[in-house]
């Protein structure tokens, strides 16, 4: 199976049409049709219904269009990391994480990092803890900051000196936004909002003494910005992290903390025996040097 061929079908499931991807590839369209058919013919399947006025994906063809993105992506990313010129260090970094005030502190690695390397790029992916480990697995991404608990038998990691306080999301309209803090009798019998991720879910159901699915779950949210969307609509109190929604000046918004008090620490992470490319080793050298700084800082 040739990346050429790859990149030839993601063009065309792209375009719905052999003549736009053909126009799109700088090929003539009976060169590009042949070169479908016996890329069909050599895995024994058709992956394209060819209709009268656009190209549609059988099945094995929408199957084939995820892996093949996934393949390219990581056969590009990884022709970036090698620079012609020797003594210049470039390349790319990526890295993915939730949303976490955890990114401040990668955000100053990066600024530093590339103040003795700009040649170097940085590709971030946003995405919930299921979604960072998986592309981790698959060797899309570099690095990946998530809450612990940490698989220690899959992945490597460095703690990052930020922590994350969990709360209650709601309008300030809301009953229970003239109380300090919010606790588990509060919820019982509230529409909650929650996040998709396993761990999540673990650390709440500690917290409330009882299992998320017990509770009155309304809906799940992947990323908080549009599950914020919903609470301002009323339909519900999202269970969130602190300081990721503005809810200062004229937000109908606000963020109560939990009591008990539940908060959780983050890792940055990456695949065990990973072999880096110089970009990512200098980003690693120089978060550990920002995280020992920090460290000395806060104990003056």
């Amino acid at each position: 199976m040739e990346i050429r061929l790859l990149r030839y079908f993601i063009a065309v499931a792209n375009q719905q049409s052999i003549s736009a991807a053909a126009q799109y590839l700088h090929l003539s369209q009976p060169s590009l049709s042949r070169q479908l058919s016996d890329f069909e013919k050599e895995l024994g399947t058709p992956l394209f219904i060819r209709g009268n006025r656009k190209i549609t994906l059988t099945d094995e063809g929408g199957f084939l269009l995820k892996k093949a993105k996934e393949i390219v992506e990581l056969v590009d990313k990884t022709e970036a990391n090698f620079n012609p010129s020797i003594e210049m260090i470039g390349g790319e970094i990526t890295i993915g994480g939730g949303e976490t005030e955890a990114m401040h502190l990668i955000a100053k690695t990066l600024k530093s990092l590339l103040k003795d390397y700009p040649s170097i790029q940085f590709h971030l992916y946003s995405g919930n803890a299921d979604d960072i480990t998986d592309k981790l697995d698959s060797g899309l991404l570099d690095f990946g900051v998530v809450i612990e608990p940490t698989n220690k038998q899959k992945y490597e990691y460095v703690k990052l000196p930020a922590t994350d306080v969990w709360g209650v999301l709601m309008r300030k309209d809301s009953p229970l936004a003239e109380k300090p803090s919010i606790q588990p009798i509060d919820l019982l019998d509230k529409p909650l909002l929650t996040s998709r991720q396993t761990a999540v879910s673990n650390e709440l159901s500690g917290w409330f003494g009882q299992t998320i699915e017990d509770l009155t779950i309304t809906g799940t949210y992947n990323l908080l910005y549009n599950a914020a969307r919903m609470v301002e609509e009323n339909l519900g109190y999202a269970l969130c992290l602190d300081k990721l929604i503005n809810t200062s000046g004229n937000s109908n918004l606000c963020f109560k903390p939990l009591h008990p008090k539940l908060e959780v620490n983050l890792n940055i992470i990456w695949k065990k025996h990973q072999v880096f490319s110089n970009a990512a080793n200098k980003f690693l050298e120089q978060l550990r040097r920002d995280i020992k700084i920090d460290n000395l800082e806060n104990r003056l």
